[in-house]
Order: structure tokens, then C-alpha cells, then sequence
């Protein structure tokens, strides 16, 4: 397979019979290439130690992905400057991103910002700068709202837009950020723009981090409404964060059970502990229950590109109603069962770990996924 141009299965139909699982063989070819550039340029040392400099994110791994493999384009059509793949395509790479939580704004520009100008009918050039990795975008929007949700809007005034907004992941990286406005409008505000200030906020997640952003007189260019464009962001940034999770999941599994069967105690290796294989079975039960739920989500927003109803809403509440406490769960149990060496700072599990909570609340808690699908098949608490 290329590294420059992702092999695809071409549009998705809009009709889904019955959901696709498995993956194809352009899914598992798309995995390799990206596992093999992450293994290169993005081992554990190296994310912990861009953790503590001023600068987390890593330009040089998300140039390598998002411009050297065209990976910033896989939701954009071919005809909008993308690649033209799909959301499945998309899910493998955020597996492969979030086994091993790599410091790039992959889900939120290539995925959350690009759904939203997708959704807008005046975002063509932004959208294309995105789709290119000529820029970064960030939708201005608290990373906890869930899809559906209400959420803040700045003020719009004279052309000028006033406000400020918490929470938004990597604002900090951004070029461009989508901000919604009370008139109903989502604006493309340049982040080096005059009356624009980004301001780094404490962040559990060190490897995507939040920020403050301040608009005081700012310009923006209106690309569509806000309404429609967020809902569709979100939805699509909560389907694809499962996948993100699994590959969190799946790498914690598979280090504790290597990591058992190395380490020795009364001169037998760990893992053959009984209390412990218990322990790992469950969790293998969870995680591949965790891998069809987010497979399902990917396969259902791929075949339903509308901004609501359809599969895709409900495969996306099912599926984050159950993939943070599995990830939590996974990277738990990875920390606990490491022992000493997992409590420690040169040990990548607390990355996972932190990752794995703050994902639990990205794009809506589980409370609320379970909320909107007792809803959506009309079982709502009485």
C-alpha cells in the first residue's frame, strides 16, 4: 500500500443493510503503514518527554502523517481537495493514534473540525486547507459537549465576534478555529488574528491539552450555520473517539499480559497466577466487545453522512455508553498489575491511563450516551 494516498473502497452506500465488522484488507494495509511510521516516530520516551516542554504536540509526526500519508483528507471528498475515504478508514488510524497516544490533533481537526465544514456550505477553503495539512483547525466548542447537546456561542457584533469559551481541545495547535455565534452562525476565526487569545488550561489528558480561548473584537468569516455543522462534528468525534479507546484499551491489554509473562515470582512467571488470568480474561471479553461496538459506530457513520437519525445515532450512543469504562478499566488494571515499574514517570501506562479518563468525557459522558439511546429506541427512566 501507498504512504501517500490511502488506498479506499470509494463512497459508502447510503442505505446499510446489516453492519460490516471485519476489516478489509485496504484497513488492515492502512494499519500497517501507520503502526509503522508511529513505531518509528513516536515511542513512549518521546511522548513523555514532549509532556514536559512547553510544546506537546509533535509537528514533525502529525507533518509525517497528516501531509506524508494524506491521512488530514481521509472524510474530505475527493472533489473538496480529500482522499475520499470513509469513516472506517478513519477509525483505523485513531486506533492505531490511540495505542500509542500520540500527540497529535488528528480527531479534532481531521475529524471534529473537518465534519463540521462538511456540514457548512461556505467552509470549502478552509476545508481544503485542512484536508491538505497546510493548516489545523479546532472546533470551538467544550470538548465534554455531547452530540446533541446545548453549548456556548460567543457574541456577534457589528462583524466582529466577543466572548470567551473553556475547554476547547487543542486550540492551542489550531490555525483556524470554527467558532458558533448567538446569531446562529459557526465563523472561521484566524487563532493569530487580532482580538484573539488562546490560553493553555490545566489538562488531566497532557498529550491533548485544553485551552481558553478569548475573542475581544475578533473577525470571522461565516461558513455556515452552527446548529447542524456542531451536531454533526460531535457525533461523528464521539462515534470515532471509540476507536480511540479500543486502541487504548487493546495496547494495555496486550503490555500487561507480555509484561506477566516475563516478570517472574516464586520462581513462576506472574501470569500464571489463576486470580490474574481471571482478571485478563474478563478484560479480553471487554475489549472485544469494545472493538464491535466502535467498529459498528465507524461502519454506521460511514454509511450515514447526514448530520442526524439513521444507524449512526444509535450505533455512536451505544458504543460510548460502554468505551470509556472499558478503556479506564484496561488502563487501570494495566497500571495495578505492572506493579512498582507502572507507578513510575518513565513508564508509558500513566499516559494511557490519564488518556483513558479523559476520554471518558469527551463528546458526552456515558450518563448522557445512555440517555440519548434510551431516547432514540424510546426507553426512556420513568
Amino acid at each position: 500500500m501507498s504512504t501517500t494516498s490511502p488506498t479506499h473502497a470509494g463512497p459508502a452506500s447510503p442505505v446499510r443493510t446489516q453492519p460490516d465488522l471485519l476489516y478489509s484488507e485496504e484497513e488492515a494495509a492502512l494499519r500497517a503503514a501507520v503502526r509503522d511510521l508511529l513505531t518509528d516516530h513516536c515511542d513512549a520516551a518521546r511522548v513523555i518527554s514532549r509532556t514536559e516542554s512547553d510544546t506537546p504536540h509533535d509537528p514533525s509526526l502529525w507533518k509525517a502523517l497528516a501531509d506524508g500519508m494524506g491521512l488530514a483528507g481521509l472524510l474530505v471528498p475527493e472533489d473538496r481537495g480529500g482522499q475520499g475515504a470513509t469513516h472506517r478508514e478513519a477509525a483505523v488510524v485513531l486506533e492505531e493514534l490511540g495505542r500509542a497516544v500520540a500527540p497529535v490533533p488528528y480527531l479534532t481537526s481531521a475529524v471534529v473540525a473537518t465534519e463540521a465544514l462538511l456540514a457548512c456550505a461556505g467552509g470549502s477553503e478552509v476545508l481544503a486547507s485542512l484536508a491538505s495539512a497546510r493548516r489545523i483547525g479546532a472546533l470551538a466548542v467544550p470538548l465534554h459537549t455531547a452530540p446533541g447537546a446545548s453549548f456556548p456561542a460567543v457574541r456577534a457584533a457589528d462583524g466582529a465576534l466577543h466572548g470567551e469559551l473553556t475547554g476547547i481541545a487543542d486550540a492551542s495547535a489550531a490555525d483556524v478555529l470554527l467558532v458558533p455565534a448567538d446569531d446562529g452562525g459557526l465563523y472561521a476565526v484566524e487563532a493569530d488574528a487580532a482580538g484573539v487569545t488562546v490560553t493553555g488550561q490545566t489538562s488531566l489528558d497532557l498529550t491533548r491539552p485544553l485551552a481558553r480561548v478569548t475573542l475581544d473584537g475578533a473577525a470571522g468569516h461565516r461558513v455556515g450555520d452552527a446548529g447542524p455543522a456542531v451536531r454533526r462534528a460531535l457525533r461523528a468525534g464521539a462515534g470515532l473517539l471509540a476507536s480511540e479507546q479500543l486502541g487504548l484499551a487493546e495496547w494495555s491489554l496486550t503490555e500487561t499480559v507480555r509484561y506477566l509473562k516475563d516478570r517472574r515470582q516464586f520462581n513462576r512467571p506472574v501470569g500464571g497466577f489463576q486470580a490474574l488470568k481471571h482478571r485478563l480474561a474478563q478484560l479480553w471479553l471487554e475489549v472485544v466487545n469494545l472493538r464491535a461496538a466502535a467498529r459498528n459506530a465507524a461502519d454506521a457513520l460511514a454509511a450515514d453522512t447526514a448530520d442526524a437519525g439513521g444507524d449512526a445515532d444509535t450505533a455512536v450512543a451505544v458504543a460510548q455508553a460502554y468505551a470509556g469504562r472499558v478503556a479506564v478499566h484496561a488502563a487501570e488494571e494495566a497500571l495495578q498489575l505492572h506493579g512498582g515499574i507502572g507507578m513510575t514517570w518513565e513508564h508509558p501506562v500513566h499516559l494511557y491511563l490519564k488518556r483513558a479518563k479523559a476520554d471518558s468525557i469527551a463528546y458526552g459522558t456515558a450518563g448522557a450516551h445512555r440517555e440519548a439511546l434510551a431516547a432514540l429506541v424510546d426507553l426512556r427512566a420513568p
